[in-house]
């Protein structure tokens, strides 16, 4: 069986019945079949049913929203602010999606020439726990209105959220296979990415599991796209308007309790304003309120499984007696886990070279800039980093210093609809959202036309 658990009752919520070698199967057949069908669908139609799922979303945010929050701990206010940004993710693919998918001409000897935009076929994603709607959202939207179906392996701690994303897609009117939900664990999925009738796979998750998958669809040459998480830096500069930095670089740390790949983990803070930022930032991330996930005014939940939250305080420890010393917090209780500031580290810890997956945050000094680039680029990760400082025009010229995927200037790292969203070293490789993530999984067809010669 697949249970889920609330992880702030520690309760049994569900158990779910595995999907047996023949479902699986028979749903892939399904799912091939409606390919056949929805890639002829015009671009007008797809987006009417995608703009539909967009106001279920909305209509029915509650009911997800405590879905969310009951299966992985996150805060129901944040859990309802990941269902607006899916339906803001609808309307915005259903309206860009004809214009990034358009073929294009380009000149060349031949009579035309031009290139299009063309669907694949049936995409997997093995999805994570942290944004068990969102996650899937940006994949799903964009793949559909390129024309591919779509095949859903989620975390199995979410599978009630799993089951709702399905019936989403269902009842907003998109035919049966455009939209599957595997109910398994993680033991079939190398067979199912070995399948024929999968054409390509995305991963959001960790290494291991990024590398595994990879592996395997390498082997039947099949496109991947690894999304693995990120040791974000928050680069505080002596001339930032402080207060400002201070609630940016909270909010990039301890939101969805500090379970995010882009969340800002390590803070590193000029050493001229080193003392004045702590202070303030110290005295912000006392005011978050802990409690029941299910409280609208809780900011600070659970973590989503107590293993995680003892993996945290492994990394901390290790920390600590390497030299790290504690500023606030530290302290674990089952799956909570106190919102913790460590002071002191040094880039051979535990937590300034592991991804800190938790509301714990690395605090560093640095003196010059090119310290502060030296220590953004320590790193395997290279997912984003975020740049305070008032002189705009200097923070652009370091940013093509900084080896990440993604550079903020004066914000947190996040994801949004119209930027491409991806990283580099350990971080994967490939783009969601944006134009970029539409066309990762299309056949980018070259198309020559010439006139016959007598």
């Amino acid at each position: 069986m697949i249970t889920t658990i609330n992880p702030y009752t520690g309760n049994v919520l569900k158990e779910h019945v595995p999907d047996s070698a023949d479902q699986i199967e028979t749903k892939l057949k399904i799912a091939d079949k409606a390919y056949k069908h929805w890639r002829d669908t015009d671009m007008e139609f797809r987006a009417q049913l995608i703009r539909r799922v967009g106001e279920f979303l909305k209509k029915n945010e509650d009911e997800y929203a405590k879905q969310m929050t009951l299966e992985m701990g996150k805060p129901i206010s944040q859990s309802r602010s990941e269902l607006e940004k899916c339906a803001w993710l609808c309307e915005y693919y259903a309206d860009k999606a004809p214009e990034f998918l358009k073929s294009e001409s380009f000149a060349t000897e031949y009579f035309k020439s031009y290139v299009s935009y063309e669907p694949i076929g049936v995409v997997l994603a093995v999805m994570p726990w942290n944004y068990p709607f969102w996650q899937v959202m940006r994949f799903i939207v964009p793949a559909l209105m390129a024309g591919n179906v779509g095949v859903l392996k989620h975390a199995s701690s979410v599978m009630g959220s799993a089951l709702l994303l399905e019936q989403l897609f269902s009842d907003a009117g998109f035919p049966e296979g455009c939209f599957t939900n595997l109910t398994v664990s993680s033991d079939p999925i190398e067979e199912v990415i070995k399948n024929p009738i999968i054409k390509a796979v995305t991963l959001t998750g960790s290494k291991p599991a990024g590398s595994a998958v990879a592996g395997t669809a390498g082997s039947q040459i099949k496109k991947t796209v690894l999304e693995l998480g990120g040791n974000n830096a928050l680069v505080v500069f002596k001339d930032a308007h402080i207060d400002s930095a201070v609630e940016t670089c909270v909010t990039a740390r301890y939101q969805n309790t500090g379970q995010s790949c882009i969340a800002g983990k390590r803070l590193l803070l000029h050493e001229d304003i080193y003392h004045e930022f702590l202070a303030k930032f110290t005295d912000k991330v006392k005011s978050l309120k802990s409690g029941n996930p299910l409280d609208e005014d809780t900011y600070i939940g659970v973590m989503a499984r107590e293993e995680l939250a003892e993996e945290l305080e492994e990394l901390m420890h290790k920390s600590v007696e390497m030299g790290a010393q504690f500023h606030l917090g530290g302290k674990r209780d089952g799956a909570y886990f106190q919102p913790t500031i460590l002071t002191h580290v040094t880039r051979h810890m535990p937590v300034f070279k592991e991804e800190t997956f938790g509301p714990l945050i690395a605090v560093s000094s640095f003196t010059t800039d090119d310290e502060a680039i030296d220590m953004i680029n320590d790193s395997d990760f290279g997912l984003g980093a975020s740049l305070f400082s008032q002189d705009l025009e200097r923070m652009q010229k370091l940013s093509p210093r900084i080896d990440d995927g993604a550079v903020f200037i004066n914000e947190k790292v996040t994801s949004h609809p119209n930027l491409p969203f991806g990283g580099t070293g350990i971080s994967g490789y490939g783009r969601e959202l944006s134009e970029f993530g539409i066309r990762e999984f299309v056949n980018i067809k070259t198309v020559v036309v010439n006139l016959y010669q007598e």
